[in-house]
């Protein structure tokens, strides 16, 4: 059985697995498409490790109406 994390991430699969680098996960309302906010501003976790931050934001959610997307952060990308 695939845990919420693997199949709220179908298709980035390979990006849960070896050392991607820093990373960005977001919570999202499957409902709206809208990122989940706390006081107004986005909740974006920094990790190295995308997995277990995907696992602790879909903690206790329903993952009919919350997907985690995960976003590699490419430290040679300009602003």
């Amino acid at each position: 059985m695939e845990s919420h994390a693997a199949t709220a991430l179908t298709g980035t699969r390979r990006m849960m697995q070896g050392d991607l680098g820093t990373c960005a996960v977001r919570l999202v309302d499957r409902r709206t498409g809208d990122l989940h906010r706390v006081n107004g501003t986005p909740l974006t976790v920094f990790t190295r490790h995308p997995a277990e931050a995907v696992a602790e934001l879909l903690e206790g959610r329903d993952p009919a109406l919350w997907e985690a997307r995960v976003e590699r952060i490419d430290p040679g990308a300009r602003r």
